[in-house]
């Protein structure tokens, strides 16, 4: 197996003169090139670019290796490749968003004149963006697949979905075409594909970090976070998202980023120095979601494995694991479909465009825009409502441990057997299945609260056609502005060898 230097290795190597980011970049473009017809990570990829951008990075670099006094002023992601989900905005790069209305009559996309906040916050990092990853359309989705390219695949299972909506960026970092990625989550798109792929997914506090991402921030459920091979390297992304200029907490008042950088936190807790001081934390156990009752909503016996792998390292650290009696008030499932559909209603179309939507876009179109304004408004109080509740529930404990998916990772086309774009169940069946999948994800998003998934075990699915293991994971959510110890927690645990290492 081979190993793929993580990007706290990578930054660390760039420092020191040991690799070139020209040398890096390219190693990064070579395996995009190699493996991307496979793996249908990326949509779009600017060699020429990247590499301009990556030499201007060395002379940097030899700048600051003349004067050490200069390396401290470096910035931290310098030489590093990265890339965005095609839900941001890149300057001299296409935007699609998943959708085939903003292709023009040439069938050409719009090329994006700047860059979007979030692009700019890497960019001011030193960041080397190589490109732009796959998305479902809107991203609203907890797969990678639209109707313009080639679906993004799990590099661990290539049949099945690394999932979404950042499922580009998760096979990209899952499959070493990067070292670790940043993506945005307003219903768990930074959680699900990581936790797919194997990999380390960060949903920071609401306020934490600054959110571009427009169409899934109704009722602020969208933010950014990092997907990394491990929680240092979260909390290098996490550091750099946290300075971006002038950014202000958007909803309640949020804690001040860690007196030492996140980084500095994790390195300690990796040193057994943890931010909780010596006392065990208590962490309450749940596989309850707010989606039963409108959904069959079962754990799968490979996520009650990870569950289970998830609290045995836990108590093997010395912390009070038990389980937690959670009870969702009602209606959180028709609540926060009106909140997801909404800015769908919004966006303009022109005479034959709806024709070019996917069928469950069209089916979110029509439910928001049947939609009265009252409706919205008292769906929006009575998610207010479900949030102080659950907060409330979750205070008693330190952190809350779930699952982090309910079933290993879906067959590409799993969403759509059976689809008949004349009928309007079949798009039912679709987010029906999405939630089915993942019931734990987007009320973490209402609540606003930090979450992060771990994997813990390899498994053999016990159904369905998988070559080989496949990983799975748990989720921890925190108090508010918890991130800290999250990550130090993270990085605590032991992760599962990959069999391919074997």
């Amino acid at each position: 197996m081979e190993h793929y230097p993580s990007l706290t290795e990578t930054v660390l190597a760039l420092r020191n003169g040991q690799v070139t980011s020209e040398d890096t970049v390219k190693s990064s473009l070579d395996r995009i090139e190699e493996l991307n017809d496979t793996l249908g990570a990326f949509i779009h990829v600017d060699r020429q670019v990247a590499l301009k951008r990556a030499r201007e990075a060395d002379e940097q670099l030899a700048e600051a290796a003349s004067d050490p006094s200069a390396e401290a002023e470096l910035p931290a992601l310098l030489g590093v490749p990265t890339a965005l989900k095609d839900g941001h905005e890149v300057a001299g790069m296409p935007t699609t968003f998943g959708t085939l209305i903003n292709q023009d009559e040439n069938g050409e996309f719009p090329i994006a004149a700047d860059s979007d906040p979030l692009a700019q916050t890497l960019e001011a990092a030193g960041a080397v963006m190589v490109g732009k990853t796959q998305v479902p359309e809107f991203l609203l989705n907890c797969y990678s697949e639209n109707r313009i390219f080639p679906p993004a695949r799990n590099p661990h299972s290539p049949e099945h979905s690394p999932g979404g909506s950042s499922g580009g960026q998760a096979a990209a970092v899952a499959s070493g075409m990067l070292a670790g990625a940043i993506g945005s989550d307003g219903g768990g798109s930074v959680r699900i594909p990581a936790a797919a792929c194997g990999l380390i997914g960060l949903k920071p506090n609401r306020g934490r970090v600054p959110s571009s991402d427009a169409l899934n921030n109704v009722g602020q459920l969208s933010v950014n976070g990092p997907i990394t091979r491990t929680a240092l390297d979260a909390a290098l992304l996490m550091d750099v998202l946290c300075s971006t200029p002038g950014h202000t907490a958007i909803d309640r008042p949020v804690k001040a980023v860690p007196e030492r950088s996140f980084t500095s936190v994790v390195s300690r807790a990796l040193a057994g120095d943890a931010p909780w001081g010596d006392r065990p934390l208590r962490i309450g156990v749940s596989t309850a979601s707010p989606f039963e009752g409108s959904y069959d909503i079962s754990v799968s016996p490979e996520a009650e494995l990870a569950l289970s792998e998830g609290v045995r390292q836990l108590q093997a650290l010395g912390h009070e694991v038990e389980e937690a009696q959670i009870n969702y008030l009602p209606g959180y499932a028709k609540n926060f479909f009106k909140l997801w559909t909404t800015a769908v209603g919004q966006i303009p179309l022109a005479d034959g465009q709806e024709l070019q939507l996917t069928g469950l876009a069209r089916h979110f179109r029509e439910a928001a825009l049947n939609r009265s304004a009252v409706e919205l408004a008292d769906a929006v109080s009575a998610i207010r409502v479900f949030e102080a509740d659950t907060i409330a529930q979750y205070a008693q404990y330190d952190m809350i441990l779930t699952p982090a998916l309910a079933m290993p990772p879906r067959p590409i086309d799993w969403y759509f057997e059976g689809y008949d774009m004349a009928d309007p169940r079949s798009a039912e069946r679709d987010y029906e299945r999405q939630c089915q999948y993942t019931p734990y994800t987007s009320f973490i998003n209402v609540v606003g609260l930090p979450a992060i998934t771990v994997p813990t075990v390899w498994t053999q699915p016990e159904s369905g056609d998988y070559p080989g293991k496949v990983p799975m994971g748990v989720q921890l959510v925190g108090a508010a502005s918890s991130e800290a110890w999250l990550l130090s927690l993270a990085a605590q645990l032991n992760p599962p060898t990959d069999p391919r290492a074997a």
